[in-house]
């Protein structure tokens, strides 16, 4: 079983953040906002580092909700823990988009940022997630005015953890769909 070290771009099931906003973006950076937040593959507590937990922190997939051309909609990107262990390292949420849709902030938790102009999001969640438990990072989208009707794919949820011991339930794709005109969704 493969364990991914921080940065590590080969192979990796997230992305590695290799286009951060430019100096004077508005984008804060990782961690910025939430004084409890490290940054990715970092901690506050060098103790907490020290010992790697057995976690597998795997995502599951939500489509966001169907909206129209130039309309918005929010994607629920959804990370659980399957342990055994509580997660003793931060562990990083990146979001990528399909053509034709952009993310739009304010964003939760409020250390998410996107970069590649507009079309990734990236957001750290501190160590501790129990095992069983979840972390959900809210990204609002805008789709182009010019998005045509129907499906569009393309788009993933990964995570990654230093201490993830199973990396093949690490991302899961999404699609946006395009509709007309945007009402309540049935109750089926």
């Amino acid at each position: 079983m493969a364990v991914l070290a921080a940065g590590q771009a080969a192979g990796a099931v997230c992305p590695p953040d290799d286009t951060a906003p430019a100096p004077g973006a508005s984008a804060p950076a990782p961690g910025a906002g939430d004084p409890g937040a490290a940054a990715p593959g970092t901690t506050a507590d060098p103790a907490v580092a020290a010992v790697p937990s057995n976690s597998d922190l795997y995502v599951v997939r939500i489509d966001p909700d169907p909206a129209a051309p130039g309309g918005s909609t929010v994607l629920h990107a959804f990370v659980g823990n399957l342990g055994p262990d509580r997660t003793a390292s931060p562990f990083t949420v990146v979001v990528t988009l399909p053509a034709g849709v952009t993310a739009e902030g304010p964003f939760f938790p409020e250390n998410c940022y996107e970069f590649q102009n507009g079309h990734r999001v990236r957001c750290t969640f501190p160590a501790g997630l129990p095992k069983f438990r979840s972390a959900t990072a809210l990204i609002p989208l805008r789709l182009s005015p010019e998005a045509p009707l129907g499906e569009l794919t393309g788009g993933y949820v990964a995570v990654r953890g230093d201490d993830d011991r199973n990396e093949a339930n690490n991302r899961q794709p999404f699609t946006v769909q395009v509709v007309e005109t945007t009402g309540p969704r049935p109750i089926v």
